[in-house]
């Protein structure tokens, strides 16, 4: 039996980052100015301050510039708000990040509207979302924006396809379903307690997981030639879709580690970097 092709995620996302770091200086040599890219982190959880460090890593591998706001976890969705807009309203961010998740007594909605539209760079307002939804200029959320760009680059194309996505968060599973409604795909939306969940996904040409629950993708379930997206991570580097199954059926399939993940963070340096580019109208 043929096993799936792996999708090199990170072979397209240092590429993706590499053109982001020649779009930022030439913006530097024009204008003076870098783009900044604001990451605010609420709290010290290990893995949120394991991201963000990555993320800074990655901004000074595109010539983006990070500025780290790192607040106590006893901050109030007032303090959170107050420091967001402050960061909206500084002319030396280009693109703001809240780390989430910011801890059961904020308000994260709140928080994520009191960034400005224009340095959205992580696509979490409702305006990004309307924006990714009615196909109008805009962000898109970085994990689901970067998903259809490896769907590009290994000529998937979602038209007249059957899609499911397993997952109906605000910033993946329900705008990764927008996109691809977007490209003529034919969009099931699935989550933990959809009944018969397998026989949802045995329909699908493209399987997006995104539920947070391991391994809840089987096998037997995925249709052969199915292109499985796994943008599920569980501890223990453990995926929503049982990896060592699915590859004996589809046709192409993501690895976690190591798949989406870098995708994400090379959507929001490109995004921050055009960003800065449409403020500083060069």
């Amino acid at each position: 039996m043929t096993q799936a092709r792996l999708m090199d995620c990170t072979a397209l996302a240092r590429r993706i980052v590499g053109d982001a770091a020649k779009k930022a200086a030439g913006l530097s040599e024009r204008t003076g100015t870098a783009p900044c890219l604001a990451t605010v982190l609420v709290g010290a959880d290990p893995a949120s301050v394991t991201y963000v460090r990555m993320k800074q890593n990655r901004c000074r591998e595109a010539g983006v510039e990070s500025r780290h706001v790192a607040l106590p976890a006893a901050t109030t969705t007032a303090e959170l708000v107050a420091k967001l807009r402050e960061l909206s309203a500084d002319p030396g961010v280009h693109g703001i990040l809240l780390q989430h998740p910011v801890g059961d007594h904020v308000d994260e909605r709140a928080a994520f509207e009191a960034i400005a539209p224009e340095k959205d760079v992580d696509g979490v307002t409702f305006a990004s979302f309307a924006t990714m939804s009615f196909g109008l200029p805009g962000f898109v959320s970085c994990t689901p924006g970067g998903i259809l760009r490896l769907l590009d680059e290994y000529g998937v194309d979602p038209a007249g396809k059957r899609a499911v996505v397993v997952g109906r968060s605000a910033i993946l599973g329900k705008p990764v379903g927008m996109l691809l409604l977007a490209r003529d795909a034919t969009v099931t939306y699935c989550h933990s307690r959809t009944r018969d969940l397998s026989a949802a996904v045995r329909e699908a040409d493209i399987v997006v997981a995104a539920v947070g629950r391991p391994r809840l993708i089987r096998g037997q379930d995925i249709k052969p030639g199915a292109v499985v997206i796994d943008a599920g991570y569980n501890p223990g580097n453990i995926g929503d879709v049982d990896f060592d199954s699915a590859v004996e059926r589809a046709a192409l399939i993501t690895p976690v580690p190591g798949g989406v993940g870098p995708m994400t963070i090379a959507t929001l340096l490109e995004q921050t970097v055009d960003a800065a580019a449409r403020q500083l109208a060069a």
